[in-house]
């Protein structure tokens, strides 16, 4: 567990390098506002589509 956790650390001070952020800030981008965007908009899909299959459930 330790080693997969260093490695995920690794890969994020490595990007944070490439955009000129600190570990904390492209922490806080990615965990904070990227993927709370990623999930509503998830989850507005897996509604849509939830209303979408019952609508076609309803002319067969």
């Amino acid at each position: 567990m330790n080693k997969a956790f260093y490695w995920c650390v690794d890969i994020l001070k490595y990007y944070a390098n490439i955009f000129g952020m600190t570990y904390e800030e492209i922490n806080i981008w990615i965990f904070c506002i990227i993927e709370p965007i990623v999930f509503f908009v998830m989850l507005g899909m897996i509604i849509n589509y939830h209303f979408k299959l019952k609508a076609l459930k309803k002319l067969q």
